[in-house]
């Protein structure tokens, strides 16, 4: 058994801060870092860069819809073109900055409202797979089970790897409850590492109508913006390590 524990860091926008990364990189495999198009500053990047390099974090890039107003959780319908360009755009400045700080972006991981788009939407899934091509076939592309990034990623020769949320809430059908709708985030430290342990150990997730969903995950996220995010993360990685589970980074 065989986990990586990752976080949405790097969030915060110039004076404004939102969690606590320096902590949060204490405890995570893997830091999928805002890329300045939902949150982040090139400052930020740096310092979220640099930190994740010193601790042997693998830094991904967290590229999104181009939406600082609404924090990446508004859908936008692109051309696959500018949303193929966009994606590429904050893939080549994080990682750029990555490697001036003596490291490299090992993966990529969408977010918010683009992930969950890709997760339904063929066209814009491979907008966001042929940016990856463009940029590196090598790096491996984060998303849910199911996704159509899946079958996208394949026809281009890219590889997915599949994550589940220990703090979000499912649906019967194995996706992710909207963030508008109640309960959709688990807020409860011991229900969230419980959850986690689940996952990892019985490829399992219990869904809001009480059924029982599979889940296939090499990687698991909690996020960073949630309140109390770093007992939260830190309760989940006790949880796994006492429950057998190895914690490593799968790029």
């Amino acid at each position: 058994m065989v986990i990586d524990l990752n976080a949405d860091l790097g969030e915060g926008f110039g004076i404004w801060r939102l969690g606590d990364d320096m902590a949060l990189l204490d405890i995570v495999t893997s830091a999928n870092v805002a890329c300045g198009f939902h949150a982040g500053d090139p400052v930020t990047i740096r310092r979220t860069c640099a930190a994740a390099v010193d601790r042997g974090v693998a830094i991904g890039a967290q590229v999104s819809y181009r939406d600082l107003a609404h924090f990446g959780r508004r859908e936008m319908d692109l051309e696959p073109e500018e949303l193929c360009a966009e994606v590429l755009y904050q893939l080549a400045a994080v990682d750029g900055i990555a490697r001036a700080m003596g490291g490299r972006v090992a993966y990529v991981k969408p977010h918010g409202a683009l992930y969950n788009r890709i997760v339904r939407d063929p066209v814009q899934a491979a907008a966001v797979i042929d940016a990856v091509a463009d940029y590196d076939r090598s790096l491996p592309v984060l998303t849910l089970p199911g996704s159509a990034v899946h079958e996208a990623a394949a026809a281009e020769g890219i590889t997915t790897v599949c994550e589940a949320f220990a703090d979000r809430a499912y649906t019967a059908g194995g996706t992710l409850v909207p963030r508008r709708e109640p309960g959709a985030v688990v807020h409860d430290p011991a229900e969230v590492a419980a959850r986690a342990v689940r996952m990892a150990v019985e490829h399992t997730v219990t869904a809001v109508d009480g059924t029982q969903v599979p889940v296939t995950a090499r990687s698991i996220c909690v996020h960073g913006d949630t309140p109390d995010a770093v007992r939260l993360a830190r309760g989940v990685r006790d949880a796994l390590v006492e429950a057998g589970v190895t914690l490593q980074a799968f790029a």
